[in-house]
C-alpha cells in the first residue's frame, strides 16, 4: 500500500498553458477576414492579434477544438512596409463566447506563412 501511495498521477495543466499563450502582447487591429472551418466559410473581423493567436468577432459560432484557416492582410502602413503583408494561417479554436450579440472566437495560430500581397 505504501508503494501505491508514493505513485503520483500527473494530470496535464492546459489552463496554465492557455494562460501563458494569453500573455503575449495584443495589438488591437480590426481587419476583415474570412474564416474557413469544417462547417464552411464565415466572415469575421479581427479584434486583436498577438504572436500566439487572434480574437475574431463573428456572427456564427465555431466550436472549441475546430481547426480553421484564414488569411490576414496587414496594411503596409501598420507594419511599416511599402506594400501590404498577407499572412496565411492555420489554427484551432481555443475559446468561444458571446459578446454584445456577436460571437468572440479565440484562435491559436499553429502554422503561418507570409505571402507577397
Amino acid at each position: 500500500m505504501a508503494a501505491e501511495a508514493s505513485k503520483e498521477l500527473t494530470i496535464p495543466q492546459p489552463a496554465k498553458h492557455y494562460a501563458s499563450m494569453q500573455s503575449a502582447p495584443r495589438f488591437p487591429l480590426h481587419l476583415p477576414v474570412e474564416v474557413m472551418s469544417q462547417s464552411g466559410a464565415c466572415a469575421a473581423e479581427t479584434q486583436n492579434i498577438s504572436a500566439n493567436g487572434v480574437l475574431f468577432a463573428m456572427d456564427r459560432d465555431v466550436p472549441v477544438g475546430s481547426m480553421v484557416n484564414f488569411t490576414i492582410l496587414l496594411p503596409g502602413e501598420v507594419v511599416g512596409s511599402r506594400g501590404n503583408v498577407q499572412i496565411d494561417c492555420h489554427g484551432r479554436v481555443v475559446r468561444s463566447f458571446e459578446d454584445q450579440g456577436r460571437r468572440g472566437v479565440g484562435v491559436v495560430i499553429d502554422e503561418y506563412h507570409f505571402e507577397r500581397a
